[in-house]
Order: C-alpha cells, then sequence, then structure tokens
C-alpha cells in the first residue's frame, strides 16, 4: 500500500518483546491510518470496563498515510487509549515534525500494551526499535528529557515524551514532541494520554529516518500538493493566522460574547485587550513557527526577557489564553506566557489546567473550598502569581494540586454541594474557550464529540464565531449563532465526519477551512494508487466516528451524558451580546441523531452500521 510504511510495532512492556505487523488492504481503505485505524485496534483489542492506567489498556501511537508527504500541513499523528480522564475514547493529536520524523524512522505506528517493570525509551532508526532504560530520564520534564536523550543518540533524532505530569499520572497529562530550540514543544494535550505513558513507565519514543514514503503517482501527486499550498497561501486564513497567530481568535469571541471569563460566569472579559494577538506580537513575539509542510505557521515562539515571569518557548495560543487567562481572570499576558511553558514543561493540556484552576477558584470564591483544603492558599480571582504557582502543584501532584491533579469531574464529585453545575466539562473533558450561549450549535458540537467537551471535533467554532467558511463541507450555513436551529445540526454531524479524516490521514484541520472534499479525495488517490472519491471521503470519517461512538456505548455513555454543564443550560449570559441566553439542547439532538440514523438514545442503529460495514459490532451494543 503506497503511502505507509507498511510496519507497525507491537511492545509488550512486561517483557520488552517487539514484534512487528501491518493491517490487510481491507482495513486500511475502511480506517485509513491515524486516529482512524488506531480506534479500529483500540476497539478489538481493549476490553469494557477496564482501569485505563492498568496494564490492560492499549496506548496507540499512529501517524497516516500523508504524514511526512509534500501536501500542506501534514506531519501530524494520533495517540489514541482509553482516558483515565473521561473513562471512554481518547484521542490527542499533535504536529511539529516528530510524527514525520518517527514515520521516516521505517513505522507506520506502535501499539504498547501492559507495564513495564521499569523506566524504558523507545528508540526507531532507520527500520530498528529497541527498547532502552529510562531510568536518568524519569523525573525530568519534557526540555530536559528531549537534551538528554539527543546527548545519548544524537542530535538528529526528535523526541517525543511526558514530563513530570506524566509520571504522576495527572489525569489530563500531555504527550510533547519537538521540545527543543527552535520548536519548543508541541502537544498531544487532550484526554490524558501522558497519565496513560507515565502509567507504563514509559518515558520517550526517539526517532531519526530517512526512509522513503513511497508514493503511487509521485509526479502528479507532486503537483497537486504544490497546487494545494498555493492555494492556501492566497487565502484569507494565512493572512489573518500568519500574522495574529490563534490568539488573532481573542477579539472575535469577546466582542460575541463568547469568550469564557470567570469560570464561563459571563462571556465578556475585560482585559481581553492585554491579552490579545496584537499585544502578543507588540510585546513578547520572537518569531513565528511553522510545522512540518505547513504553509501558514500559526506557531509561536514568545519570549518574557526579564523579571518573576521570564521565560521563552511556544505559545501563548488561544485556548492558553483562554484557560489559564480569562477564565481565571488573570490579564497579565507574561504571567499566562509563562504558565503556558510550565505547562509544556510538564507535560499538561492547558484547556484541562485553566478551566480546573478556574473551578478551583470559584469553589474557593463560594467556600466550597477552604484554606484548609488548600494548605492556606488564596484562590482569588485574578491572581497572575497564583496561576503559576497551581502549574507547578499540579504537575508535582502536591498539596492543592493533588486535587486539581484529577479534573473538574472528579473534584466536583468529591466536593459535592451542587459544584457539578459549574465544573465546565462534557463527559470529564474540559471544555476549550468558547461559550455556547453565544453560538448555540457549539454546544451541540461540544455535547456530542466523541471524546468529551472539545472544540476540534466538529470544529464548528469556525462558521459559530469567526464567520468563516470551511470549504471542506459544502453546506456550511449555521444560520443565526444565537438561536436552536434543529436543520443546522446537520452541519454539526458533517464537520465530525470530514475532520475525522483529518485526524486518519495525518493533516491539518485548519486546512479544512481552504480546501475542499475533491481536493483531499483527489490528493489521497495520486498517493494511495486508488480511486477515493469524496463520498469514499465523507463515508469513511463517519464509519470511524460511529466506531469511536460504540466504544463508548459500550463504556456506558447514553444521551443523558450528551449534555452541558448546567451553567449553560440554565444560567443566563449576564452581559454582552448574548445576553439572557441560555442553550435548548434537546431539539438539536433530536435533529442530530436522526441525521446520524441513530436512535432517540443516541445509539447506531443497525441499519447504520451496516451501510458503514461496521455490522460486526451490533451485538456489542
Amino acid at each position: 500500500m503506497y503511502g505507509y510504511m507498511g510496519k507497525i510495532l507491537r511492545i509488550d512492556l512486561s517483557n520488552g518483546k517487539i514484534t512487528e505487523e501491518f493491517p490487510d488492504e481491507n482495513t486500511l481503505k475502511m480506517y485509513l491510518g491515524g486516529s482512524g485505524l488506531a480506534t479500529k485496534y483500540l476497539f478489538d483489542e481493549v476490553k469494557k470496563g477496564i482501569d485505563p492506567l492498568g496494564p490492560e489498556n492499549k496506548l496507540i501511537f499512529m501517524t497516516g498515510p500523508l504524514t511526512g508527504t509534500t501536501s500542506p500541513s501534514t506531519g501530524r499523528y494520533s495517540v489514541v487509549a482509553k482516558s483515565p480522564l473521561t473513562g471512554i475514547w481518547g484521542q490527542a493529536n499533535s504536529a511539529g515534525f516528530w510524527g514525520r520524523d518517527f514515520k521516516r524512522s521505517g513505522f507506520d505506528g506502535v501499539i504498547f500494551e501492559n507495564i513495564s517493570p521499569k523506566p524504558v525509551y523507545l528508540v526507531t532508526d532507520e527500520g530498528k526499535a529497541e527498547l532502552r532504560d529510562a531510568k536518568h530520564l524519569w523525573g525530568k520534564n519534557t526540555s530536559e528529557t528531549t537534551r538528554l536523550i539527543k546527548e545519548d543518540l544524537g542530535k538528529k533524532f526528535n523526541i517525543s515524551c511526558i514530563g513530570i505530569a506524566g509520571e504522576n499520572q495527572v489525569k489530563y497529562a500531555a504527550v510533547m514532541n519537538d521540545c527543543d530550540e527552535p520548536n519548543y514543544g508541541r502537544a498531544a494535550g487532550r484526554c490524558g494520554m501522558g497519565a496513560v505513558m507515565g502509567s507504563k513507565n514509559l518515558k520517550a519514543i526517539a526517532s531519526r529516518g530517512t526512509i522513503k514514503i513511497e508514493v503511487a503517482n509521485p509526479e502528479q501527486y507532486r503537483e497537486e500538493a504544490k497546487q494545494r499550498y498555493e492555494w492556501v497561501n492566497q487565502s484569507l486564513l494565512k493572512m489573518t493566522i500568519e500574522v495574529y497567530g490563534t490568539a488573532a481568535v481573542v477579539d472575535i469571541t469577546n466582542n460575541l460574547g463568547g469568550f469564557p471569563t470567570k469560570n464561563w460566569q459571563t462571556g465578556v472579559f475585560k482585559g481581553a485587550d492585554k491579552i490579545n494577538g496584537t499585544t502578543i506580537n507588540e510585546t513578547i513575539l520572537v518569531e513565528r513557527k511553522p510545522c512540518f509542510a505547513c504553509p501558514i505557521a500559526c506557531g509561536r515562539i514568545c519570549e518574557v526577557k526579564e523579571g518573576p515571569y521570564k521565560s521563552k518557548g511556544e505559545g501563548p495560543e488561544y485556548e492558553s489564553l483562554g484557560a489559564l487567562g480569562s477564565m481565571c481572570e488573570v490579564d497579565n499576558l507574561e504571567a499566562i506566557t509563562l504558565a503556558h511553558f510550565l505547562c509544556n514543561e510538564y507535560g499538561l493540556d492547558t484547556i484541562s489546567t485553566g478551566n480546573t484552576i478556574g473551578f478551583a477558584m470559584e469553589c474557593y470564591d463560594k467556600g466550597i473550598l477552604t484554606k484548609e483544603d488548600t494548605s492556606g492558599l488564596e484562590l482569588n480571582w485574578g491572581n497572575a502569581d497564583l496561576i503559576i504557582d497551581l502549574v507547578h502543584k499540579i504537575g508535582k501532584r502536591e498539596g492543592i494540586g493533588n486535587m486539581l491533579a484529577e479534573g473538574t469531574k472528579r473534584m466536583a464529585e468529591k466536593l459535592g454541594k451542587n459544584s457539578i453545575k459549574f465544573a465546565m466539562q462534557v463527559k470529564g473533558l474540559e471544555l476549550p474557550a468558547y461559550d455556547s450561549r453565544a453560538a448555540k450549535i457549539t454546544g451541540l458540537a461540544f455535547a456530542t464529540a466523541n471524546r468529551g467537551g472539545d472544540h476540534i471535533t466538529a470544529y464548528i467554532e469556525g462558521p459559530a464565531f469567526l464567520a468563516m467558511p470551511f470549504l471542506i463541507v459544502d453546506e456550511a450555513d449555521i444560520g443565526d449563532p444565537l438561536q436552536e436551529i434543529p436543520e443546522t445540526t446537520k452541519v454539526v454531524k458533517e464537520f465530525e465526519d470530514a475532520f475525522g479524516i483529518f485526524d486518519a490521514i495525518g493533516g491539518c484541520k485548519f486546512m479544512g477551512m481552504v480546501l475542499t472534499g475533491e481536493d483531499w479525495a483527489s490528493l489521497i488517490s495520486k498517493l494511495m494508487g486508488y480511486e477515493f472519491t469524496v463520498k469514499d471521503f465523507r463515508k469513511t470519517g463517519e464509519r470511524i466516528y460511529n466506531l469511536a461512538r460504540i466504544f463508548n456505548i459500550r463504556e456506558g455513555i447514553t444521551r443523558a451524558d450528551d449534555t452541558l454543564p448546567a451553567r449553560l443550560l440554565e444560567e443566563p449570559m449576564p452581559e454582552g451580546p448574548a445576553e439572557g441566553h441560555v442553550v435548548n439542547l434537546d431539539p438539536l439532538l433530536d435533529a442530530y441523531y436522526e441525521y446520524r440514523g441513530w436512535d432517540k438514545n443516541g445509539k447506531p442503529t443497525p441499519e447504520k452500521l451496516k451501510e458503514l460495514g461496521l455490522d460486526w459490532v451490533i451485538n456489542q451494543i
């Protein structure tokens, strides 16, 4: 099969045994690679009800067929396992350069089984793989881990690793890659994949390789890829994001009254102009950072040159500005930048970290958490030094940080006193920085996302908040964002299916704004040497989405879990353009389920599963 290296590693960490395998052609055509193929492995091999941090869980790293090729922004890889944060299907995705380097080392993916009796790391190098002792790396954060491995192996190796947070099994620990200069780190951030890695005593994967990725029609593929680059280079997306990065979104969401502030008590942040893209460019921006094959360069390298928040590293991105900034009512850009940098060092998901701190602040404000609980810390809104302190405590699981390391849902369940109403999570995954009271359709996307409260499963924020068309879906009209319009829920379904393909092929979802399904179907065809139509493109995404849904249903997920925090359903927005609004989710869910071919409880019907070639799972739900 063109586009693949033809080898997937399977590593039994309990005894160090390494074997190689590869799926049959039909399986590859049905699931492609990345999170699609990894989900198929997870579904087949992980039994219902297992402990996500126990030996029965599988940790799967998987590239896609386009990863490492010349198409725009195709350097991504996925990490899939049962999530320790949510207890359901977990998936994280990252870019940078490690995905390319791992694949060119000779492998499409790796499946880790069981638990190593001692810390180890994996080396993949020009078609060979071996486990090495990681005792000297344990207790080190991500940049130090990267530096030490390169001292051992050589500078040409690229590293994907966990920091101390992963070792301590913080429920939302991230897997980090490219953590040294000049990139300073990219994160497979969501769902706690770093905690699963830590539970297996696996510290890192170090990769180097120059093995060629075979392409079925190299000249045609190269020409089409070049054309797609030119289209992206002429796009509004490039003109906006290249200049301001994802921080360009701060002003847009704040002006629409949907920038979550003070743990989502409002959607208007008065300090937004102190942390937006313009301020970043004028004060701390050092350079713009592209990932592999990226024509946009949304990444930032920023530096605080002096003072208590002195730091230099990647970010802060939009989600960090929301989670560590407005959600905690902190408008000190330098403090947010250091907090973001420390999250990368410890290996923490910034979205869950900031949300959890904001939740703790509100619990303290309401007297649910006391000074006795916090060992004397005052969890006051707007305290810039506090967010720095709490990042350290979470990563190390020290003091109150040990509770915060469990995430908002578990905290609320422990604290009680109705705090679950303002724990801003869905299925245990903390929400991104878009308040659905200001764009109702995003609430449906958060509620139905397979991994929990997530913004890039459907990426519906594009048309809802940014008013930017996504060409990957033919009809993306959501109507009035302040209204619940059942007919527009089809857009969420179509977005979920289409963007699932990017995680399967190894591509960046930003490309869905500029390039169409036809563009990607043609590239896949030229790469892989068989006809892959737009219909195949959408149907493959739908198949992958439904399989992940079945995994969740097998773990006990029902319609009751496809919901939002009570704050968004019951508390009217107090100010701004969305003043007085809440989200009425039920009519949206009914319409969405119907478009999906699911029953009223959110379960795929046998007819839908047969249509998608998933009839083999019918007896498992």
